[in-house]
């Protein structure tokens, strides 16, 4: 019987292999391990001091930047209390002026009210002689016309009368307005007045479109007394600086008439 010749197992030549090569594996993935950890601590460290770097520097510019700020603040402030300072003193001095001002003012009122008080006295004193001498006539004292905008026109009439019973009376006036054929009565506001003494006639028309007139009566009745005044309606040089409106001129003057009854019933 042949002899059978038994062949080495490859199990026992390659057990043997990797029994040598385990221990270098293991030294290599240590090493590999170690040299990596070396590497991201290195790295870690570098990373970290740039980091802390940046951090310090961005402290620094900011702490900088506030001590900065806090200066310009501070001049800010200086700048504003200076300029709080010079108005509270320019605020002081207008108000001593203004109050300096105001005790004058009430000065003058009061000696201006002193005044009118001995100017009514004086005219008590010569309306009652006068009613005692049977009193003042109805008479027009003083009249004009002043031609305003938008064809219009303001009229002003002076009127005294002190009837010989000392009392208030009713007084209507007419305004008629004529040219050569016709003639335009002028609507009055107010139609009626009280006199005792003097009455102001004051208010304004429009002049109709296309009336040119040549005259002006003016008719007073009071007491049963009547009197009528005819004046002249004469062209007139252009009013200097007139406005362009009636709105600009709200109210009407209440100046009395001082060219006494020659009037010729408009303003130069």
């Amino acid at each position: 019987m042949p002899t059978e010749i038994s062949k080495p197992s490859p199990k026992f030549v390659k057990s043997s292999s990797n029994k040598l090569m385990s221990p270098l594996v293991l030294v290599l993935f240590a090493s590999a391990v170690l040299l990596t950890g070396v590497m991201a601590m290195a790295f870690g460290h570098k990373f970290g001091y740039y980091r802390g770097y940046q951090a310090s520097q961005k402290a620094y510019e900011e702490q900088n930047e506030s001590q900065e700020l806090t200066s310009e603040g501070i001049q800010q402030l200086k700048a504003n209390v200076t300029s709080l300072t010079s108005q509270l003193e320019a605020a002081k001095k207008e108000r001593d002026i203004s109050l300096n001002n105001l005790g004058q003012l009430r000065s003058d009122i009061q000696e201006l009210e002193v005044k009118n008080l001995q100017l009514l006295q004086v005219n008590d004193v010569y309306a009652n002689s006068l009613i005692e001498q049977g009193g003042l006539p109805l008479q027009i004292v003083g009249a004009k016309m002043q031609p305003l905008p938008e064809n219009a026109f303001e009229y002003r009439f002076d009127v005294a009368m002190l009837s010989k019973d000392g009392r208030q009376h009713r007084l209507t006036p007419t305004l008629t307005l004529l040219d050569e054929e016709n003639l335009v009565e002028v609507p009055l506001e107010p139609s009626t007045y009280n006199i005792q003494g003097m009455a102001r006639i004051r208010g304004r028309f429009v002049m109709p479109k296309g009336f040119s007139p040549k005259q002006a009566k003016l008719t007073l009745t009071a007491n049963e007394e009547e009197v009528e005044q005819i004046y002249n309606w004469q062209l007139s040089s252009p009013v200097d600086a007139m406005p362009m409106s009636l709105s600009e001129i709200p109210e009407t003057d209440q100046r009395p008439v001082t060219d006494g009854k020659s009037g010729d019933d408009k303003d130069k």
